[in-house]
């Protein structure tokens, strides 16, 4: 994992680490103030200790990754209504029989939890009246992270560096971030210019709209088949024990985008809730046009189209996906299955299956425990993914 960051990047950590001074200035009269902010500080200790293994045909070793990621997390009190907010992570491999996208070992196959040291977060931050903006690297997560995420499952969090301004009023809300660079999984630098709206209004307790637009622009020429704009609704509800999801988008290339492409999105999701059982069955299209699928590179992809990570990347024929959950709870352990079947957009493509299996179980507020499993079974494409089997054993300890 790489601990160096670019111009743009220092600057904006910097700024938020170095404006403490002036945020925090005043007077003498003002010091039992600051002193008062800074008692109020919040130090934060988490411990993630996980097991993968991973068993992929076409790649003769199998991989097995025992990783620990220790986070130190520090936020101060408010004086004058700025705080500030720092986050450090570090991600030791005790056991790194695996490819991490960066430690060369390229006969195992990828579990992308890269060993190092890495600012996670750094910011400054202002609030008052339904208002906040915070400057520096921090943590972005829009709606169910379809689309801007933070891909927290890895051991090396995806965030953001800009400047994200939020305001909020009775039951509406707006959000907008100016993203000049993402620290990604791997801890690489994307550099670029990047615009985030969101904008919620619950018409009641159980019934909430959104509406975001995502613009992309990508300074990397390797990363310009990625530059968009994508424009979307999404709507969650309860009638009841009936839930129900839904969410529309189009997106079409942008800025130096080699390619010109519109395609769609659609997902719609209804679910059950018998009370010890909650089934939920659901349709995700990422549609594909002039060779190019929807793609989706600020998400948190991992929760979407199967734990195995076969589609990160959204195959150029595009991807339907048709899944159904069932999950509840058993003498305190959150359990949960999931079948997905997928297709392309283009060409009846089998893409292949894939069933996954999760069950937690939190001791108190400081430990829990997780098992976790993903097995994908190949299709009929023929540049396909290939059988794959997964599994994650992990203990987390907060304090």
């Amino acid at each position: 994992m790489k601990t160096t960051v670019n111009t743009f990047t220092l600057s904006l950590i910097s700024a938020a680490i170095f404006a403490a001074p002036a945020a925090f200035a005043g007077n003498t009269e003002h010091g039992s103030s600051i002193t008062a902010a800074l008692s109020d500080s919040r130090v934060k200790i988490e411990l993630r200790a996980r097991y993968e293994s991973v068993n992929q045909d076409g790649i003769d070793k199998n991989a097995s990754a025992l990783t620990l990621k220790s986070r130190l997390t520090v936020n101060t009190g408010s004086y004058s209504n700025f705080s500030m907010a720092i986050e450090v992570d570090k991600v030791d491999a005790l056991v790194d029989d695996y490819h991490s996208k960066t430690n060369g070992n390229t006969d195992y196959p990828v579990v992308a939890d890269p060993q190092g040291t890495d600012v996670n977060q750094a910011y400054i931050q202002y609030k008052n009246d339904g208002f906040s903006a915070v400057v520096g690297r921090q943590r972005i997560l829009h709606n169910n992270q379809r689309f801007v995420g933070g891909v927290s499952w890895r051991q090396n969090e995806q965030t953001y560096d800009g400047v994200r301004t939020q305001y909020t009023a009775d039951n509406f809300s707006v959000d907008y971030s100016y993203i000049q660079n993402i620290n990604d999984i791997t801890a690489n630098n994307i550099k670029g210019d990047f615009h985030l709206v969101n904008v919620h209004y619950h018409l009641n307790k159980t019934h909430k709209i959104s509406a975001f637009a995502y613009l992309l622009d990508y300074d990397d020429m390797a990363n310009y088949n990625k530059a968009s704009t994508t424009l979307g609704a999404l709507y969650n509800g309860k009638f009841g024990k009936v839930l129900v999801n839904a969410s529309l988008a189009s997106q079409s290339d942008s800025a130096d985008n080699p390619t010109s492409y519109s395609a769609r999105y659609i997902n719609a999701e209804a679910g059950y809730n018998f009370g010890p059982l909650t089934l939920l069955a659901g349709y995700e299209l990422l549609g594909s046009d002039n060779g190019v699928g929807f793609n989706t590179p600020l998400a948190t992809k991992h929760k979407f189209n199967g734990w195995a990570d076969k589609f990160l990347g959204t195959p150029s024929e595009g991807l339907q996906d048709v899944y159904i959950t069932a999950k509840g709870e058993i003498s305190g352990v959150k359990w949960a299955a999931t079948y997905h079947d997928f297709t392309s957009d283009v060409g009846s493509i089998d893409f292949g299956s894939e069933l996954n299996l999760i069950a937690s179980y939190q001791f108190n507020k400081n430990y829990a425990v997780l098992v976790k499993a993903a097995n994908y079974a190949e299709g009929d494409a023929e540049q396909k993914p290939t059988d794959t089997n997964k599994l994650w054993l992990q203990v987390t300890a907060k304090f």
